[in-house]
């Protein structure tokens, strides 16, 4: 089963730690999906830009809003996303329990939905409106 795992990055305890500090972070981290994609368990995964390189795309008053962002304030950044593949719940926290990143910042574990009935409905829906 696929589960989605969203990286924070505590952006105030980064800012503490010497450039060596920082690059054995992400060569421990970086060593780390390696292990997963070997045994199997990545599914996917992209770091993140900082928050001021985002767009927001809103639907609001009928019209599509375009606008930069996000403004919240705050001291953990979703700074990237991992997808994994393991068994259960539990086996996905064991995996990024493990993973170096988890001492910068939480993470977000959710399984990902299974689409495929809904696709195969909507794809129903919109063959008989033709």
């Amino acid at each position: 089963m696929k589960y989605i795992c969203f990286g924070y990055l505590d952006v105030h305890q980064w800012s503490k730690l010497t450039q060596d500090e920082q690059n054995a972070m992400i060569d421990a981290c970086i060593a780390y999906d390696e292990g997963l994609k070997r045994d199997g368990h990545w599914g996917g995964g992209e770091g993140l830009q900082g928050p001021e390189t985002a767009t927001m795309v809103r639907f609001q008053h009928d019209k599509v809003s375009v606008t930069d962002g996000p403004y919240a304030e705050t001291k953990e950044l979703l700074g990237g996303l991992l997808i994994l593949e393991a068994r259960d719940l539990n086996h996905a926290i064991h995996l990024i329990s493990n993973h170096p990143g988890v001492k910068m910042g939480p993470w977000e574990v959710r399984p990902a939905a299974d689409m495929t009935q809904m696709i195969r409905e909507s794809e129903q829906r919109r063959s008989a409106s033709k």
